[in-house]
C-alpha cells in the first residue's frame, strides 16, 4: 500500500513538472558597464518579476537561461551603482545585451556604516569583520556560536557558567535572537556550575550580528547587548550532509526547487567516546545522551519576498556528581529553607531536558521603496531534574510576534516603524516549593536612518516598552552616528537608555521591583583596507535602579541561593562599567594566513543583588586577550587553526578577608588547536578534523568555595573548576556540496 502511494506521488510530481520541462529554455547573455564603459563586477542581473538571472564576472559578463518569452525587462543592480535596466523581447536566445549603470551619489569608498558597539558577521562585505564560517574554524570555539564570540572584545571567559558576559554585565543582560525573535532557553540544560553548549549550529545562519552596547531601538530587555542570528535564505542547490564525531552522528538533506527548498535533519548524541578519553573533574556516571530533529521550508514567491518556516526539537539526559553549591554556608540564617545544608559535599545531579522551537517569518520588498517584515515564534522547554533526593522541575514557554515596516524615502533617508508582543511564563518546583509567573510585554519602536551628506550617517530611534507583570511603562531613546574620516577610516558614536526586567529569581518568588536601567556611551575608530581591519573602542556604561536584597545582613556567595517571598528587595542598586578595546585582523599580509588580535580592558563595580558594598563582580577579569590564527596549506589541503586566550584573575569571596571580594584567582590561560583535512571520495567531499582544547593542560580556577566546621569556623576551601581541563575532539563531515578552503 505504501509503495503504491509513493509511486502515485512520484507520478503526480512528474505530471506537474511536465509543462515546465516542456517549456523552451532561452540563453540570455551580455555585459554590465558603468558610465565610462568599464565592466561592473558582481552585479545581479535578472528579468524583472521573475527568479531568472545571474551575476556578472570580473569582465562584467553575465549569462543565464530562462523559459520566459515575449516582452520583458532586464534589470542590473550593484551596491555602488544605481539600479538600471532596459526592455527586451525574447523570441529565442539573446546575446550582446549591454546595460549601463550610473555610479551612486554615495560612492563605495564614501559609504559609511555605523559600527559603534557592534560586530557584524553577515555576508555584507562592506561591513564584515567576522564571517559566519569563523565560528566553525576558530580553535577553542568548538563550533559553538556563543563560544566563538568570546574571542571578540568586550566579552569574558565564562568558565563553569552558561551565557555571554558583556562589558560588566552577567549572562542575563544579553538578549539572543533568531530572525529578530527572542530565544528564551539558548543553552542546553545542565547542572549548576557546569557549562553547556548553546543550541545554535553555525551552518544554519548566514549572518551573526553581535552588539556589546548601544544597539538598535528594534530590541529591548537587555542591559548590555544583543546577539542576533539570521537564518540562511534559499540554498544554491540540493545536497546531503553526513557527520560522525566523538559526540554522536548527524544527517541532513536539502531539496532545492526553483523558488523553494526543504531541509530535514536529525542527530543522535552520545558522549561516551568523548568522556572515555577525557579526564574529567566531575564524575559522569551517566554520560550525556540525546537527539534532535529539525525541518525547515524556504519559499520565494517573487524576487523580493521570502518565507521561512523552521521547527526543531531536542532531548538530552545526563547524570553527574558535582560539588554541593550550597556547601560553605553557615547556620546563621544563610541556609534557611535550604534542603541541601545537611547533604554531602558531592551530590548526584540528573537532568532530562525536552525542547521545542518553531519560527515563521516573511520579508517583502515593494518596488525598492517599502519593506515589510512579520514573524512569530513559540518555544517550550521542560526540564526534570533531581539534585540528590530533591526534585527540581521547570517549564518555560514563550510566544511572540513582531511586525515592522520600512519606507525608503530616498537613497539617503529611510524610516523604520515596528511593534512586538511577547507572552512568556516560567513555572518551577524546588522540593516542596512551587513558584511561577507570567509576563506580557508590548513594545513599539521607530528608527530613522539618514545620510545628510556622503560621509555622515545618523540613526536616531526611540522604543516604548510596557510590562503587564510590573505594571510599568518606559521610553528608551537611542542614537548612533558615524563620520567617514578618510576613504578607509571612520569614527562612530552611540548612546541610549536600556531597560530590563528583574532577574527571574525574584519574579518567581512573587517579588515585583521596577525595571532595571543602563545608559551607554560608546565611541570607536575603525580602519579597513585590503582585508585588514583595525578597530579601537571606548565605552562608559552607567547602571541604575538595579535590584538589591535588603533583608540579609550576611553575604551568601552561592549564586544558586533561594529567594523567597520573605526576601525584601528594592531598586537602590547601582554601578558602572568603563573600558577600552582593541581589535586587529589581517588576511592580506601572508598568503593563506588569517589572524586577529582582540584585547579588552574593563573597570567595573556595582552594588546589587546581595552585595553589601560596591565591588567588582566575580565574573569579571580586568584584562582579556585573544590571539587567533588560521593557515591553509594548499599542498596538503589542510587548515591549521590556533587560539591563545588570556584573562587576568577574577575576584572571589574570601570570608577571612575583610575587604569584600578583595582576593583574585590565578590568571586564565588556554591554548587550543584545530586541524582540518579536505579530501574527496567520488562525489562526496569530506573534511576530517581534530581539535585539542587547553593543549598545555592548564588547571584554570574560577573561584573558591569555603567550607565550615560545626563551630562555623572556616575549615578549608575547594576550587571552582570546569568539567574538564583538556579535551580532544575528532570528527568527519561529508557533503555532496564541495567545501572550499575558506570554509575549513
Amino acid at each position: 500500500m505504501i509503495k503504491k502511494i509513493l509511486l502515485s506521488y512520484c507520478f503526480a510530481l512528474i505530471i506537474m513538472a511536465m509543462p515546465r520541462l516542456a517549456a523552451a529554455q532561452y540563453k540570455i547573455s551580455g555585459t554590465v558597464v558603468d558610465n565610462k564603459d568599464r565592466p561592473v563586477k558582481g552585479a545581479s542581473v535578472y528579468l524583472d518579476n521573475t527568479l531568472d538571472g545571474g551575476t556578472t564576472d570580473s569582465m562584467g559578463v553575465f549569462r543565464f537561461t530562462t523559459s520566459e518569452n515575449g516582452n520583458q525587462t532586464i534589470v542590473a543592480s550593484e551596491v555602488s551603482h544605481e539600479t538600471g535596466g532596459l526592455p527586451i523581447v525574447i523570441t529565442g536566445d539573446l546575446s550582446g545585451i549591454v546595460i549601463h549603470l550610473k555610479a551612486n551619489a554615495v560612492h563605495d569608498l564614501d559609504m559609511v556604516v555605523i559600527t559603534a558597539g557592534s560586530f557584524d558577521a553577515s555576508n555584507d562585505k562592506s561591513k564584515t569583520v567576522l564571517k559566519p564560517l569563523d565560528i566553525v574554524t576558530t580553535a577553542g570555539a568548538n563550533a559553538d556560536v556563543v563560544k566563538a564570540l568570546e574571542m571578540l572584545p568586550g566579552t569574558q571567559q565564562t568558565g563553569p557558567d552558561n551565557g555571554l558576559f558583556v562589558r560588566g554585565g552577567d549572562a542575563s543582560e544579553l538578549s539572543i535572537l533568531v530572525d529578530e525573535m527572542v530565544v528564551q532557553n539558548a543553552f542546553f540544560s545542565g547542572p549548576p556550575g557546569v557549562a553547556t553548549r548553546s543550541r545554535f549550529g553555525a551552518f544554519n545562519y548566514q549572518g551573526v550580528s553581535f552588539s556589546s552596547g548601544g544597539y538598535s531601538a528594534r530590541y529591548g530587555q537587555a542591559l548590555s547587548g544583543v546577539l542576533e542570528l539570521n537564518t540562511t535564505d534559499l540554498p544554491d542547490k540540493s545536497t546531503v550532509n553526513l557527520g560522525i564525531n566523538m559526540a554522536g552522528l548527524y544527517a541532513s538533506g536539502t531539496k532545492k526547487w526553483k523558488n523553494s527548498a526543504l531541509d530535514i535533519g536529525g542527530s543522535y548524541n552520545n558522549l561516551t567516546p568523548f568522556y572515555g578519553l577525557a579526564t574529567t573533574n566531575f564524575k559522569f556516571y551517566k554520560v550525556p545522551v540525546g537527539g534532535s530533529g529539525n525541518v525547515r521550508y524556504v519559499w520565494k514567491p517573487n524576487k523580493n519576498g521570502i518565507l521561512k518556516v523552521t521547527a526543531n526539537t531536542s532531548y538530552m539526559t545526563s547524570g553527574i556528581s558535582i560539588p554541593n553549591p550550597y556547601a560553605g554556608t553557615v547556620d546563621t540564617g544563610l541556609n534557611r529553607l535550604n534542603p541541601f545544608s545537611g547533604l554531602p559535599d558531592t551530590i548526584n545531579f540528573v537532568t532530562k531536558d525536552m525542547y521545542y522551537y518553531t519560527n515563521v517569518s516573511y520579508r517583502q520588498l515593494f518596488k525598492a521603496k517599502y519593506s515589510l517584515y512579520a514573524a512569530a515564534s513559540y518555544s517550550l522547554d521542560t526540564t526534570k531534574n533531581t539534585f540528590g533526593p530533591i526534585p527540581i522541575n521547570e517549564k518555560d514557554q514563550r510566544a511572540q510576534m513582531r511586525v515592522e515596516g520600512k519606507d525608503f524615502f530616498t537613497s539617503r533617508l529611510n524610516l523604520l516603524v515596528g511593534a512586538e508582543v511577547q507572552h512568556y511564563s516560567i513555572s518551577k518546583t524546588f522540593d516542596t516549593l512551587n513558584e511561577n509567573f507570567t509576563e506580557n510585554q508590548l513594545a513599539g519602536y521607530t528608527e530613522l536612518e539618514w545620510t545628510p551628506v556622503n560621509r555622515i550617517a545618523i540613526r536616531p530611534g526611540v522604543r516604548f516598552e510596557h510590562s503587564a507583570l510590573l505594571n510599568k511603562d518606559d521610553i528608551a531613546p537611542r542614537i548612533s552616528m558615524a563620520i567617514k574620516t578618510s576613504d578607509h577610516s571612520q569614527v562612530s558614536l552611540a548612546s541610549g537608555i536600556f531597560y530590563q526586567n528583574p532577574d527571574n529569581l525574584y519574579l518567581l518568588a512573587g517579588l515585583r521591583p521596577d525595571m532595571q536601567e543602563a545608559i551607554h556611551y560608546i565611541a570607536n575608530w575603525q580602519y579597513t583596507k585590503d582585508d585588514r581591519t583595525l578597530r579601537i573602542e571606548a565605552y562608559y556604561k552607567k547602571y541604575q535602579n538595579l535590584v538589591r536584597e535588603t533583608s540579609d545582613t550576611l553575604f551568601d556567595p552561592n549564586t544558586y541561593r533561594i529567594i523567597t517571598p520573605a526576601t525584601t528587595v528594592d531598586n537602590s542598586g547601582y554601578g558602572y562599567a568603563q573600558g577600552l578595546e582593541l581589535f586587529y585582523r589581517d588576511k592580506k599580509s601572508v598568503k593563506n594566513l588569517d589572524y586577529w588580535i582582540s584585547y579588552s580592558y574593563i573597570d567595573t563595580k556595582r552594588k546589587y543583588a546581595n552585595y553589601p558594598t560596591e565591588a567588582t563582580p566575580t565574573f569579571i577579569a580586568d584584562h582579556n586577550l585573544n590571539l587567533v590564527g588560521k593557515y591553509f596549506v594548499d599542498k596538503w589541503q589542510t587548515n591549521f587553526s590556533a587560539t591563545y586566550s588570556f584573562a587576568s584573575g577574577r575576584p572571589y569571596y574570601n570570608p577571612l578577608n575583610p575587604t569584600f571580594l578583595g582576593d583574585r584567582t590565578p590568571d586564565f590561560n588556554n591554548l587550543a588547536l584545530t586541524v582540518a583535512y579536505l579530501h574527496s571520495y567520488g562525489k562526496w567531499f569530506t573534511v576530517f578534523y581534530l581539535s585539542i582544547d587547553n593543549i598545555t593542560n592548564q588547571h584554570n580556577i574560577f573561584g573558591y568555595r569555603y567550607m565550615y566546621n560545626s563551630a562555623n569556623v572556616v575549615d578549608g576551601r575547594n576550587p571552582i573548576v570546569p568539567a574538564l581541563y583538556r579535551s580532544v575532539f575528532f570528527g568527519v563531515n561529508m557533503s555532496l556540496t564541495q567545501f572550499k578552503k575558506d570554509e575549513l
